[in-house]
């Protein structure tokens, strides 16, 4: 078998194979004397049909399954010989198979790209550190008195925070418009559910008050008929009232979970749960630099078949978001370049993960994903469950294998990084204003 390849534009190559004609002809005739010791053809007994009659009837299809078989082995086992691994699958052309000649075609394909040298030192890294003050958990505490709260009818007018109750009618031109009415619809002024224009009109009208407001729509407003247009809004007060927070007391822990009601319990359960999202929060940030920084000091090209697998995975993802099924999407909706510059980065980061894997001799730590497992059971009610899942499942501890295997990179390079501390605020934190 004879082989060449020849560089194209890119990680693209063309290989050219070239199949001796002996190799696909003693195929064909192994399969025909194979056939006719099973084939029933009319006038002849079974397993007594003649070589020359199974040919005749035969040959033709069994050539061409022959060819394609010969052309997926040889494609394969020239790759070995060239030490070539493809990206995707190739484009097979140029397929030349009369009998009694050899056989040749072209397989177009990608290379995965080759990374001379990687370079960590050069990595910057800011890593944030947090601690949760007492005015943090304060403020936590609020919100959560907030998430609560319920609704007293007052006769003093509406302000912030406040809710008020609205009939509504909206005209573009004199004209109503679609959606652009409404009965009894609760607005919290401030909450952001309307337009800021909107949600203003009420501020310091009473119940049983009318106000006329005029509200611009934004150019990319999802109703494309009132897009870039102004309206203007009737507003009717039916109700306003304001909020009223529950008491910490032993009645609003039991709602947290705690159902002896002891607040101080509550209070501890608040702080660890608070500690934890702190702690994974200061976890993908750092890792999220140190990815930055690693496709920053070393480009690589991503194999367009693998950007397209994972534009695949994304839309397939955005779908289950939506509750709608992948396979029915509307493509226009979702184009590929919606996801294209994500999809880029992820290939493009995951074989610069594997070069730092392969090149620094990185093995998995299996006690790390013993630990893993463990710090997940323990949140549950039966750990035991979820440890034996994990034990049982394959799939899924391989999930955790590379979950802690990137982890594990991350640490590596941040070995060889320069890293420097930065003190943010637990609130910047969580909002992710860093």
């Amino acid at each position: 078998m004879q082989v060449s390849i020849e560089a194209l534009e890119g990680l693209e190559r063309r290989m050219t194979v070239q199949i001796p004609s002996d190799r696909v002809s003693e195929a064909v005739d192994k399969k025909l004397r194979d056939l006719s010791k099973t084939v029933r053809i009319d006038g002849f007994r079974p397993g007594k049909v003649p070589l020359k009659v199974v040919q005749q009837k035969f040959g033709g299809h069994i050539r061409q399954e022959v060819i394609g078989d010969v052309i997926e082995s040889s494609y394969q086992e020239a790759l070995i010989q060239e030490k070539v691994r493809p990206a995707g699958m190739p484009s097979i052309d140029s397929v030349s198979s009369e009998e009694q000649q050899d056989i040749s075609y072209t397989a177009t394909f990608e290379v995965y790209p080759e990374v001379d040298e990687l370079d960590l030192k050069s990595i910057s890294v800011e890593k944030a550190v947090a601690e949760i003050k007492d005015e943090d958990f304060e403020a936590m505490l609020n919100k959560l008195r907030e998430q609560r709260k319920t609704w007293k009818e007052t006769k003093s007018v509406a302000k912030q925070g406040f809710q008020v109750m609205v009939d509504f009618e909206g005209r573009i031109d004199g004209e109503l418009f679609e959606g652009g009415a409404g009965k009894d619809m609760p607005v919290e002024i401030g909450a952001g559910q309307m337009l800021p224009e909107f949600e203003a009109g009420l501020e310091g009208i009473k119940a049983g008050e009318e106000k006329t407001v005029k509200v611009h729509f934004p150019d990319d407003y999802h109703g494309a008929d009132v897009a870039g247009k102004t309206a203007e809004f009737t507003l009717k007060a039916t109700r306003v009232s304001k909020p009223e927070l529950p008491e910490l007391n032993a009645e609003f822990a039991k709602g947290f979970g705690v159902e002896d009601g002891d607040l101080e319990k509550m209070r501890a359960d608040i702080r660890a749960n608070m500690e934890k999202e702190k702690t994974d929060r200061l976890k993908s940030n750092l890792k999220n630099a140190v990815m930055s920084g690693l496709l920053e000091h070393n480009a690589i090209i991503a194999p367009s078949a693998l950007v397209s697998e994972e534009i695949a995975s994304l839309r397939a993802q955005a779908a289950q978001r939506m509750g709608q099924d992948p396979g029915s999407m509307d493509m226009d909706s979702f184009p590929d370049e919606l996801f294209r510059q994500e999809a880029t980065r992820r290939v493009q980061l995951g074989l610069l993960i594997s070069e730092v894997i392969k090149k620094d001799e990185i093995e998995l730590d299996q006690e790390l994903v013993d630990a893993t497992i463990e710090q997940m059971a323990v949140s549950y009610e039966q750990p035991d469950q979820v440890r034996a899942y994990y034990r049982q499942n394959k799939q899924a501890r391989s999930s955790i294998e590379g979950m802690v295997l990137e982890d594990q990179v991350v640490a590596h390079i941040l070995e060889h990084a320069k890293v420097t501390e930065k003190e943010v605020g637990f609130e910047d934190l969580m909002n992710g204003n860093l």
